[in-house]
């Protein structure tokens, strides 16, 4: 294939990648949102936009790197969230992600755990803008996939109201126009990544404000949003929404986001039941190929919440997923319980 060939064909591939409606997006959470976890739930929304685990430069430069890049092509649109502040090495591992097919590259500017402060990247760098801009813009000129920022309101003694909008306005005159914001600040001293979660109060309003400060970047809002009702409330004020763990915990919830925040018909809503039987297909493939069910059936545990028969699913599961040679007929039994109980 000639240049002027390969020139053309990443123009196109440009302006579909700028089409990437980020309305509904799935957080970036440790251990939990792998490929295929971002598989299974794909099978109930094929807009939302998937985030990967966040992965370290050093992972990429000095690990395995099939290992924490390889995805399904099923996953699209997904985004690769990068933890690293280097800008030279950030930027060539934006290449590696543009290379694996990627459709975006995003900066981790929000995590608060000990060992992201200790990296010098996370939550810390929101007292860095001027770092983090350096970063953008060298990630861009390495990739024509978009480059995004998550990041919080603020951290530790640092004013919200001040720092926020100091950070938008620097990071956003390096060229990105995408962020992603945690609406709690990060305290680095005295509370745990957990802690981090919960315990900082919500500022959706100073989220609000910044999409009105600054109209022409895409905002989305993240934390603590857990309904499609939520969803549909912010998206009165802000482009789009993040939405973490009740994704994980409570996945059906996201059957009705095609339907409800990007206007799909609502005949293309499926069952829990056909949902199960698509990811039995997967899970079937990817055990002929050497994958542990215990893998893949942990990100099952959440998908009949509610339902009669769900504690007992998932203890089935629980129970016996891990065991030598464990196949689908694990997936197979435990179903029954819900079956028997409708």
């Amino acid at each position: 294939m000639g240049g002027k060939h390969i020139i053309i064909i990443s123009f196109f591939l440009g302006k579909i990648l700028a089409l990437i409606k980020r309305r509904f997006c799935v957080a970036p959470m440790l251990d939990w949102t792998d490929r295929h976890e971002r598989y299974f739930l794909r099978l109930l929304s094929k807009h939302a936009v998937m985030y990967t685990e966040m992965v370290t430069t050093g992972a990429l430069i000095h690990g395995e790197r099939d290992r924490y890049l390889k995805f399904n092509k099923e996953e699209h649109p997904v985004a690769l969230q990068l933890g690293g502040s280097d800008p030279k090495v950030m930027a060539e591992c934006a290449k590696m992600a543009e290379d694996y097919g990627y459709d975006e590259v995003n900066i981790n500017v929000g995590c608060p755990s000990d060992r992201v402060q200790n990296g010098a990247f996370g939550a810390c760098l929101m007292a860095e803008p001027d770092l983090v801009a350096e970063n953008v813009s060298a990630m861009q000129n390495a990739v024509d996939i978009p480059v995004t920022v998550k990041n919080r309101i603020a951290i530790d003694e640092l004013d919200e109201n001040q720092c926020l909008p100091h950070f938008l306005q620097t990071v956003s005159q390096a060229g990105c126009d995408t962020f992603i914001i945690h609406a709690r600040k990060a305290w680095l001293k005295g509370l745990s990544p957990k802690q981090n979660r919960d315990v900082p109060p919500l500022n959706y309003e100073l989220v609000y404000q910044m999409k009105r400060e600054f109209p022409q970047l895409e905002i989305i809002i993240n934390g603590g949003i857990k309904t499609l009702e939520q969803s549909e409330q912010h998206l009165e004020q802000v482009d789009g929404v993040m939405i973490g763990r009740e994704a994980y915990h409570n996945p059906y919830m996201m059957n009705q986001v095609d339907q409800r925040l990007y206007g799909e018909s609502y005949n293309n809503e499926k069952t829990s039941f056909e949902i199960l039987n698509q990811y039995m297909e997967y899970m079937q493939k990817q055990i002929n190929e050497g994958v542990y069910l215990k893998h893949m059936s942990r990100h099952l545990l959440g998908l009949f919440i509610g339902q009669a028969g769900a504690k007992a699913w998932r203890r089935h599961i629980s129970e016996n997923a891990h065991k030598q040679g464990a196949g689908i007929e694990v997936i197979q039994q435990a179903v029954n319980y819900i079956v028997k109980e409708e």
